[in-house]
Protein backbone atom coordinates (compact mmCIF):
# COMPACT_ATOMS: atom_id res chain seq x y z
CA UNK A 1 0.00 0.00 0.00
CA UNK A 2 1.41 3.36 -0.99
CA UNK A 3 1.62 6.17 1.53
CA UNK A 4 1.51 9.01 -0.98
CA UNK A 5 -0.08 12.19 0.30
CA UNK A 6 -2.10 14.18 -2.19
CA UNK A 7 -2.77 17.88 -2.12
CA UNK A 8 -6.55 17.62 -2.21
CA UNK A 9 -7.00 21.40 -2.17
CA UNK A 10 -4.93 21.69 -5.36
CA UNK A 11 -6.89 18.89 -6.99
CA UNK A 12 -10.18 20.53 -5.97
CA UNK A 13 -9.01 23.88 -7.37
CA UNK A 14 -7.94 22.34 -10.68
CA UNK A 15 -10.13 23.47 -13.62
CA UNK A 16 -10.30 19.91 -14.97
CA UNK A 17 -11.67 18.66 -11.66
CA UNK A 18 -14.12 21.56 -11.50
CA UNK A 19 -15.35 20.72 -15.02
CA UNK A 20 -15.75 17.04 -14.11
CA UNK A 21 -17.62 17.90 -10.95
CA UNK A 22 -19.90 20.38 -12.76
CA UNK A 23 -20.74 17.94 -15.58
CA UNK A 24 -21.33 15.04 -13.24
CA UNK A 25 -23.44 17.07 -10.82
CA UNK A 26 -25.61 18.49 -13.62
CA UNK A 27 -26.16 15.03 -15.11
CA UNK A 28 -26.95 13.41 -11.76
CA UNK A 29 -29.39 16.16 -10.78
CA UNK A 30 -31.19 15.64 -14.07
CA UNK A 31 -31.45 11.91 -13.46
CA UNK A 32 -32.61 12.48 -9.90
CA UNK A 33 -35.33 14.96 -10.89
CA UNK A 34 -36.56 12.62 -13.61
CA UNK A 35 -36.63 9.62 -11.26
CA UNK A 36 -38.45 11.52 -8.50
CA UNK A 37 -41.08 12.79 -10.91
CA UNK A 38 -41.55 9.34 -12.40
CA UNK A 39 -41.73 7.75 -8.95
CA UNK A 40 -44.40 10.16 -7.71
CA UNK A 41 -46.50 9.71 -10.86
CA UNK A 42 -47.58 6.32 -9.48
CA UNK A 43 -49.26 7.49 -6.25
CA UNK A 44 -50.58 10.64 -7.92
CA UNK A 45 -51.99 8.62 -10.80
CA UNK A 46 -53.48 6.01 -8.48
CA UNK A 47 -55.14 8.73 -6.39
CA UNK A 48 -56.36 11.16 -9.04
CA UNK A 49 -56.60 9.12 -12.26
CA UNK A 50 -58.21 5.94 -11.00
CA UNK A 51 -60.11 5.33 -14.25
CA UNK A 52 -56.88 5.35 -16.23
CA UNK A 53 -55.03 3.18 -13.72
CA UNK A 54 -57.94 0.69 -13.56
CA UNK A 55 -58.03 0.31 -17.35
CA UNK A 56 -57.63 -3.38 -18.20
CA UNK A 57 -54.78 -4.06 -20.58
CA UNK A 58 -54.74 -7.85 -20.70
CA UNK A 59 -56.82 -10.15 -18.49
CA UNK A 60 -56.44 -9.02 -14.89
CA UNK A 61 -53.44 -6.83 -15.76
CA UNK A 62 -54.33 -3.15 -15.63
CA UNK A 63 -52.48 0.04 -16.53
CA UNK A 64 -51.65 0.80 -12.89
CA UNK A 65 -49.88 -2.52 -12.44
CA UNK A 66 -47.91 -2.04 -15.65
CA UNK A 67 -46.96 1.48 -14.60
CA UNK A 68 -45.81 0.20 -11.20
CA UNK A 69 -43.70 -2.49 -12.86
CA UNK A 70 -42.31 0.06 -15.31
CA UNK A 71 -40.64 1.80 -12.37
CA UNK A 72 -38.23 -1.13 -12.13
CA UNK A 73 -37.46 -0.82 -15.83
CA UNK A 74 -36.94 2.94 -15.49
CA UNK A 75 -34.55 2.39 -12.56
CA UNK A 76 -32.47 0.02 -14.71
CA UNK A 77 -32.55 2.47 -17.63
CA UNK A 78 -31.32 5.26 -15.35
CA UNK A 79 -28.51 3.03 -14.06
CA UNK A 80 -27.59 2.07 -17.64
CA UNK A 81 -27.65 5.73 -18.77
CA UNK A 82 -25.37 6.72 -15.91
CA UNK A 83 -22.92 3.89 -16.56
CA UNK A 84 -22.76 4.73 -20.27
CA UNK A 85 -22.14 8.41 -19.55
CA UNK A 86 -19.60 7.61 -16.81
CA UNK A 87 -17.70 5.19 -19.04
CA UNK A 88 -17.77 7.54 -22.01
CA UNK A 89 -16.98 10.86 -20.32
CA UNK A 90 -16.53 10.93 -16.56
CA UNK A 91 -13.97 8.13 -16.35
CA UNK A 92 -11.83 9.69 -19.10
CA UNK A 93 -11.93 13.07 -17.39
CA UNK A 94 -11.05 11.49 -14.03
CA UNK A 95 -8.17 9.55 -15.60
CA UNK A 96 -6.81 12.79 -17.04
CA UNK A 97 -6.82 14.31 -13.54
CA UNK A 98 -5.13 11.20 -12.11
CA UNK A 99 -2.47 11.40 -14.79
CA UNK A 100 -1.87 15.07 -13.97
CA UNK A 101 -1.50 14.24 -10.27
CA UNK A 102 0.87 11.34 -10.94
CA UNK A 103 2.99 13.37 -13.33
CA UNK A 104 3.28 16.24 -10.88
CA UNK A 105 1.35 18.80 -12.91
CA UNK A 106 -1.01 19.19 -9.96
CA UNK A 107 0.94 19.80 -6.77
Amino acid sequence: MSSTNFNWAAIDANPKFQALHRKKTFFLWGLMVFSIIYYFLLPIGAAYYQELFNTKVWGVINFGLLFALSEFVVAWVIAFAYSKKANAQFDAMAQEIINDVNSGRIK
